[in-house]
């Protein structure tokens, strides 16, 4: 095993990932009996299941504090870099990531941690790098939350940091405005040569920019069609790097028919949903911006339905015809939320992966790829 010789460097031309798992109720706060029970031998359940379908990558939500509420969604999580180490020994083929909140944790700890879970997995480990919004959460810490321009400067000098700790053979020093280290060195390196693969879902135009800088994997915020194309043109313009990859992060209702699809979420939204934790998210992402009723509306019913991811909900056949206009927009892949990661895989595997096949989109899993 190489990195250039893992899933997120396969075949495949949309790839596809489980997002959120790590945290309760996964990306949906919903108060139906069936939503995610984030256990660790759900986690691993889940893990085991995509890996041995093909699917590229998990991604986790880095959280420390939930959304309140009735269900206090993503309240109980496993801290990511720990939980990612324990998947990718459970996994042969699936690359993990762990998700960092730069401002919390000194990156030559964080760079020597990845470096265990990289070498874990064999090269397949990936760093999705965090640089802060949640007010309540910085409190936590005791850590202010810098003004926007200023918190991607300082993950600029972290990511620098831990990039050279990651390559460089000799002890250096490092004087920037954030950090003033001595003598920097860390054994081993990053398995196999090269560094894990990093992500960055920045949206504002510093949170681009840096990612385009820096990332290999660009998210993007998705809320219309009609904007995605241009959203994806903005991120290529950025990127540093011709060959990063634009993803989109989305949760997914599919059933055999979309009367079944939109029914089943409006019982999880309406009949079920924690409008308080709702409420909460809500302020939090809207803080200090005056927000219209209806778009704040549509902002609670999306983040019951995903925590405000896109909702790619419908038939079989529709959900992955949208997945083929988003290709065709330039996307390159899909980081997606399940009501339950485990109870919800079935029609993945045995009705969306085969219809993507047929489309060209992805191709049997082979044995080349299985490990």
């Amino acid at each position: 095993m190489t990195r250039k010789n893992t899933r997120l460097f396969g075949p495949n031309k949309f790839k596809l990932g489980l997002f959120g798992m790590n945290c309760s109720g996964g990306l949906t706060m919903t108060k139906a009996p069936e939503r995610w029970d984030a256990s660790w031998d759900n986690n691993e359940a889940a893990a085991i299941l995509a890996d041995d379908a093909g699917l590229e990558f998990i991604l986790p939500i880095g959280r420390w504090r939930g959304y309140q509420g009735e269900t206090d969604t993503e309240g109980t999580s496993f801290e990511t870099l720990t939980w990612a180490s324990g998947l990718l020994a459970a996994t042969t083929g699936i690359c993990v990531f762990g998700t960092v909140h730069v401002a919390f944790l000194s990156p030559l700890f964080a760079a020597k941690q990845m470096v265990t879970a990289d070498h874990i997995g064999r090269g397949r480990f990936g760093l999705n790098m965090v640089s802060g919004w949640n007010p309540p959460e910085h409190d936590m810490f005791g850590v202010a939350l810098r003004p926007q321009e200023e918190r991607y400067a300082f993950t600029e000098e972290w990511v620098t940091i831990l990039k050279r700790i990651w390559s460089e053979d000799q002890p250096f020093d490092f004087k920037g405005a954030f950090f003033d280290l001595k003598g920097v060195m860390l054994k081993p390196k990053p398995w196999g040569g090269g560094r894990p693969v990093l992500v960055s879902a920045g949206n504002s135009p510093a949170g681009r920019a840096f990612a385009g800088r820096h990332a290999d994997c660009l998210f993007t915020t998705m809320i219309a069609f009609d904007r995605l194309p241009g959203a994806v043109r903005d991120l290529r313009a950025a990127a540093a790097s011709g060959e990063a990859g634009v993803f989109v992060s989305a949760h997914m209702i599919a059933r055999p028919t979309a009367a079944e699809a939109r029914e089943y979420r409006r019982y999880i939204v309406h009949e079920n949903g924690d409008w308080e934790a709702a409420e909460i998210a809500a302020e939090l992402r809207t803080r200090g911006r005056e927000t219209p009723f209806r778009e704040m509306a549509d902002l609670k019913e999306r983040l019951i339905g995903g925590v405000g991811t896109y909702p790619l909900v419908g038939s079989y056949d529709e959900v992955v015809d949208e997945m083929r206009r988003m290709s065709e927009s330039g996307v390159d892949g899909l980081a997606f939320g399940l009501v339950n990661y485990i109870d919800d895989f079935p029609a993945l595997q045995g009705e969306i992966l085969p219809r993507l096949e047929r489309l060209g989109l992805r191709v049997p899993m082979s044995p080349a790829f299985q490990q």
